[in-house]
């Protein structure tokens, strides 16, 4: 690995060495780079994050934008000519420049001649363009102090009464920390992963102390105000009539044993944007110690809607005795072609592969339906998605010899299979 040294030697010979190091440095990283990029994302629509990669990606990135800058350090001086072979970048830089957001305020700089008289013949010199460039700047946050003024008033004729205007709520009562305070740090904590410790040493920084068990009191404090507001927010999402549920893994400290455990954070959404449908889009957010089936009945308990979710048993349960007020479920072919994605990079499968093209079809006509009206999208379903559907499920039989439920078009937005009694040898 290229390691430049601290001070660069005069020699013109050895400086041809150290830039050749450090561009088979750079090259090395781009390669592995790209590498990585490409086992990690490839042309896989259906990407998930990675912290330990991202975290990777970053450092090499981080690398290479280093030796770029030592190597450019190198060839702007005068006395160091820059080696023949030197490569260029095979795509610009990615910058943001002419991307900076409209709304954000604008501070101007003016960088003005001192002398406006002409250097040629003496005379005076009048505005005829500008260049203007923008930089992206940042103010750092301040902490001031709210000073509540209630002055007392009495009367001079009297003497008796005493006038003084009530004391505003506080949030927490008692406490000095504002709404804007309390949502600050609520939102390093859970949005930022920012642990509360760390939140008093930055507080600390700018000459505030504040013990971590006061913050650990103002978190709580402002978790009991918010669960109304979260309670709202749950039955708002399940009063709709179609509802999207899916649950992904949280690590959760586990206090003794010095280390994480893994929990779930179940979430249940609403978004009818794409498909020109009432409501607003919204979602809500459950957690649970584990992924038992028994959380989402328990979460789901009197909705009778649609509910789209991927292939987890743990959903079977909202239909189990197909009563008339349980929920109908439509799954993911998202879910279901991810499967045959994974196979089909594994081992080449045509069978797979036809699978993929076949699920192709239906995302086609999908795409033209996106935007149209419900019923629309049902009518075009019927005439054209149905028939893919059950030359699929007639496909699959045949190929692979397995039990199939017949899949049901209905009018909701998605293709949901319907549930009969099972008679076949694998029930």
């Amino acid at each position: 690995m290229f390691i430049a040294p601290t001070a660069l030697p005069e020699d013109p010979a050895t400086l041809q060495q150290i830039l050749r190091a450090a561009l088979a440095e750079i090259e090395r990283l781009r390669l592995l780079i790209a590498g990585l990029q490409r086992n990690r994302f490839g042309r896989r629509s259906e990407r998930l994050d990675d912290p330990a990669f991202q975290q990777g990606v970053e450092e090499l990135e981080q690398s290479l934008a280093e030796q770029t800058a030592k190597l450019d350090a190198v060839q702007s001086s005068a006395d160091t000519p820059a080696p023949a072979a030197t490569p260029r970048r095979a795509e610009p830089a990615q910058r943001n420049r002419g991307a900076l957001p409209a709304h954000l305020p604008r501070v101007e700089l003016v960088v003005d001649v001192e002398d406006k008289a002409c250097p040629c013949c003496g005379g005076t010199l009048h505005v005829i363009g500008e260049d203007r460039a923008e930089m992206l700047d940042y103010v750092p946050a301040q902490v001031r102090v709210r000073v509540i003024r209630r002055p007392r008033y009495g009367c001079r004729a009297c003497e008796e009464a005493v006038v003084q205007a009530p004391a505003p709520e506080r949030p927490i009562d008692g406490g000095m920390a504002t709404e804007a305070l309390l949502a600050h740090v609520l939102v390093n904590k859970y949005a930022d992963h920012l642990p509360l410790y760390r939140q008093a040493q930055i507080f600390g920084r700018q000459g505030v102390t504040l013990d971590r068990s006061t913050l650990c009191n103002w978190v709580g404090r402002a978790c009991w105000w918010l669960a109304p507001l979260h309670e709202l927010v749950l039955s708002t999402v399940l009063a709709s009539p179609k509802v999207f549920a899916d649950d992904t893994t949280l690590p959760v400290l586990d206090p003794g044993r010095g280390r994480t455990k893994t929990g779930r954070l179940w979430c249940y959404a609403v978004d009818n944007r794409p498909w020109c449908g009432p409501g607003y889009p919204a979602a809500a957010y459950v957690y649970s110690e584990d992924r038992k089936g028994e959380h989402p009945q328990t979460h789901l308990r009197g909705f009778r809607g649609l509910l789209q979710v991927d292939g987890y048993a743990g959903f079977g349960g909202l239909i189990t005795g197909k009563t008339d007020d349980a929920p109908q479920l439509a799954f993911c072919w998202a879910h279901v072609r991810r499967k045959f994605y994974d196979i089909h990079i594994a081992t080449k499968s045509p069978l797979a592969e036809e699978a993929l093209r076949r699920i192709a079809e239906l995302y086609t006509i999908e795409a033209e339906l996106r935007g149209l009206h419900a019923e629309r999208r049902r009518s075009v379903r019927q005439q054209r998605s149905r028939s893919l559907v059950e030359a699929m499920r007639v496909w699959l039989t045949e190929t692979t010899g397995a039990y199939l439920w017949p899949l049901h078009i209905g009018p909701g937005d998605a293709l949901r299979p319907e549930p009969l009694e099972r008679t076949d040898p694998l029930s």
